[in-house]
């Protein structure tokens, strides 16, 4: 794998944060993940996209794709379609550079093709007393 963009941009920000917010992702009435423990990637230059567990997403309505991309602060990215689907919904970095590591064994859904949910954590946080 080709270096990562950090060693020219080490100053470039990619924030990967825990988050224990319900999330939901689905098209129509079909869910496709649902997680508490999504990841939250903020990357400097992007909008926040949603990272959901392998493990919490229905890989049997997803096939594997064979295309490809590299990003120079993420790594080389994999894509996912619909097992009855024609275009790319999802994508993940199996391979991350050692900045993102945290993103490995993830799976993150184009918002503009998938409806990303978050809901409230459980126990949620209420505001102080009173």
């Amino acid at each position: 794998m080709p270096p990562s963009g950090y060693v020219d941009r080490p100053d470039y920000r990619v924030d990967v944060l825990r988050r224990r917010n319900l999330g939901t992702a689905r098209i129509g009435d079909r869910e496709l993940a649902r997680s508490e423990s999504t990841l939250l990637v903020d990357e400097q230059d992007h909008g926040l996209v949603f990272y959901f567990p392998a493990a919490d997403v229905r890989l049997d309505q997803l096939q594997p794709i064979d295309r490809t991309s590299r990003c120079p602060y993420k790594g080389e990215a994999s894509y996912w379609q619909l097992i009855d689907g024609e275009q790319p919904i999802a994508w993940t970095y199996r391979e991350p550079y050692e900045q993102v590591a945290l993103i490995r064994d993830h799976i993150a859904f184009y918002q503009d093709r998938v409806t990303v949910e978050i809901g409230v954590a459980t126990p949620a946080v209420v505001g102080y007393p009173t």
